[in-house]
């Protein structure tokens, strides 16, 4: 069969890995002071940093809707024999009732919650377009998939939580207590949901560092196919220490690094990182 296997442009995949499994991405929403911006085509994370850091108001996401969703599979659905979408999680947007609406319309239109975010779904993308490059059938993806989304490990660490304040996902006084504590706390992503994991206190490289080899030491239940550093803006040397991390740690056949893109920024800010990978 020949496949076509789209995704939200929140799965956070570099524009070289979105090339080579022939990905087609649709980007989702920023607003910033009451406009709209095509993520990572009309506006890009350093522009809501930049925004921001000048006095601006925090930036917001939106769902592409019904009705998008629609315009973009109509010529696919007539190129190809199916048409894979894979979403962000329905539980952090509409963008997958919204797809599933659209997909209706069509008889080779199939669409899967990814349960999680940026290279958390990436994962999920990634395989998505291995088995269909290796001839599997859209049905046979489909369930692959949606027994792959919670095997999926997916985790932040935040230096600061400015961004998550300004955006009402937590209070000022927690935010001023955390800056002032150092504390870094581990954003983690469980049952398609986002949650507070540990706090880790420190200077921001070590709390990675540490963070890092709490994620793999002595594990034995990882798929070391591939991994994902995918980060905000840091210093070269903090991804650096985190590859050599890995790297010590655990020996995965790919270590790839992406840039988080506008969704990810708008909530976390810069000094994000995280570390993403598949459990057996």
């Amino acid at each position: 069969m020949n496949i076509k296997i789209t995704a939200d442009s929140t799965c956070d995949l570099s524009p070289e890995l979105v090339e080579k499994y022939g990905v087609e991405i649709l980007p989702l929403y920023i607003v910033k002071e009451g406009k709209s911006y095509k993520d990572m085509k009309d506006i890009v994370p350093q522009d809501i940093f930049d925004h921001v850091n000048s006095g601006g108001a925090i930036t917001t996401t939106a769902a592409i809707n019904a009705e998008e969703y629609s315009e973009y599979f109509t010529p696919l659905s007539a190129q190809y024999d199916a048409v894979i979408h894979i979403n962000i999680s329905s539980e952090f947007s509409s963008c997958h009732q919204n797809a599933r609406i659209a997909a209706e319309e069509f008889d080779n239109v199939y669409i899967v919650d990814s349960r999680n975010l940026s290279t958390g779904s990436g994962h999920i993308v990634v395989e998505a377009a291995i088995m269909a490059q290796n001839g599997a059938t859209a049905e046979e993806i489909v369930e692959a998939m949606n027994s792959l989304t919670s095997k999926v490990e997916a985790s932040f660490v935040v230096d600061k939580l400015d961004y998550l304040r300004k955006g009402g996902r937590c209070s000022a006084l927690a935010a001023l207590g955390a800056n002032l504590l150092s504390l870094r706390p581990c954003i983690e992503v469980k049952d398609g949901k986002m949650g507070v994991g540990k706090k880790y206190r420190g200077k921001f490289e070590a709390c990675i560092e540490k963070y890092v080899v709490e994620r793999l030491e002595g594990r034995d239940d990882i798929v070391t196919d591939r991994i994902f550093i995918t980060h905000t803006p840091c210093d070269k040397a903090i991804v650096d220490a985190v590859r050599k991390a890995i790297k010590k740690h655990m020996q995965f056949t790919e270590i790839i690094e992406t840039s988080a893109g506008c969704t990810v920024s708008s909530h976390c800010g810069p000094n994000t990182l995280g570390i993403l990978f598949i459990r057996k």
